[in-house]
């Protein structure tokens, strides 16, 4: 049976599903589920992120944690995390900048949080010692310095538009046809979006909150600091959802399973537990640190205009970091916030 036709079965048995079920079983389906059978990163994927692109957004990303981890007094044990690291390449580049600063890989404990046991495979050949977690409450008690590169925009998301007495959620019904469920209030969607003009959509990631909520709480409690480099806006609104096959957007629901579901991050939900944060674009980050040179050392001028420029990389990705409160002046972020 294909997934197409499963989903069919659970709808036609339960009635019409929310988004977030939609991407749980077109993501992580155990046989027919895309990460779990695909190879979607590289030029012969269907996305190439930044580390793909080029080692410099790895080494850079490594040299900002070294020097996250000096402003915190270079603790003597530490965890060193990614969130879903793909074929760990980001990683790799992370440990290789990483060597120039003594007693940093000493005190280091790799882990990575990772659900597919095929990635889980590819990168314990790609990374050797490492260990994996299948959830951020298995985190060892120690300051955790982490990087989440296009991690958050992958978790299932709702949707719902605002009429005059309420919130209607947008679910996907027989012949995987959109429809709208029933009026009702929400009190939390009316206080996240005050003000919102009558048939807007919305979208709630409840898995990126609850993720956040524990990386933070970790992070005010153990201190350290934390990395989100995705697309999306600090407190964005409208409809995001969208899929992309041989790096092309394909219909949403065109072959489930065979194409990557995303949607953008609104970044203002990842910041809680009180802690101090940055917040800028991914091209303005990384000149901030210092890529031009770099680049030019490297001499790998395409690579610099596709990571940081307007039309390219540089203004749809934007760059969060998550520090402990009190924490003061950000390498990368220029308003020291």
């Amino acid at each position: 049976m294909t997934l197409r036709a499963l989903i069919e079965a659970e709808i036609a048995a339960h009635g019409p599903m929310p988004v977030s079920r939609y991407m749980e079983l077109c993501l992580s389906h155990p046989r027919h589920g895309y990460y779990m059978r695909q190879q979607p990163f590289g030029a012969a994927g269907d996305f190439t992120t930044a580390p793909e692109i080029s080692q410099m957004f790895g080494e850079l990303v490594g040299l900002w944690l070294v020097h996250m981890w000096q402003v915190a007094g270079a603790p003597e044990r530490f965890t060193l995390l990614e969130l879903g690291p793909g074929r760990g390449t980001l990683m790799a580049d992370i440990l290789r900048a990483a060597r120039l600063a003594p007693g940093f890989l000493d005190a280091a404990e790799v882990h990575l949080l990772e659900s597919s046991p095929r990635l889980r495979e590819v990168q314990r050949a790609a990374l050797g010692d490492i260990r994996h977690i299948g959830r951020l409450a298995d985190l060892p008690e120690a300051p955790v310095f982490a990087v989440a590169n296009e991690f958050f925009d992958a978790l299932p998301i709702r949707q719902f538009v605002k009429n005059d007495f309420g919130w209607q959620e947008r679910l996907i019904g027989a012949g995987l046809q959109w429809q709208l469920g029933a009026t009702t209030p929400r009190p939390d969607l009316d206080a996240a979006f005050p003000a919102l003009e009558t048939g807007r959509i919305v979208e709630l990631n409840a898995a990126a909150r609850a993720l956040a909520g524990t990386l933070t709480r970790h992070i005010a409690a153990h201190g350290g600091a934390a990395l989100v480099i995705d697309y999306g806006a600090f407190d964005g609104v409208g409809d995001t959802f969208q899929a992309l096959r041989a790096h092309k957007k394909v219909d949403v629901f065109a072959e489930p399973g065979t194409a990557d579901l995303t949607a953008h991050v609104r970044f203002k939900d990842l910041v809680q537990n009180g802690v101090a944060h940055g917040f800028t674009t991914q091209g303005a980050f990384l000149q901030a640190l210092g890529i031009a040179a770099r680049a030019e050392a490297l001499n790998d001028a395409t690579a610099l205009h596709r990571l940081t420029d307007a039309a390219e990389m540089g203004e749809l990705f934007k760059v969060l970091a998550l520090v402990p409160p009190g924490t003061g002046e950000i390498a990368g972020f220029a308003d020291g916030s």
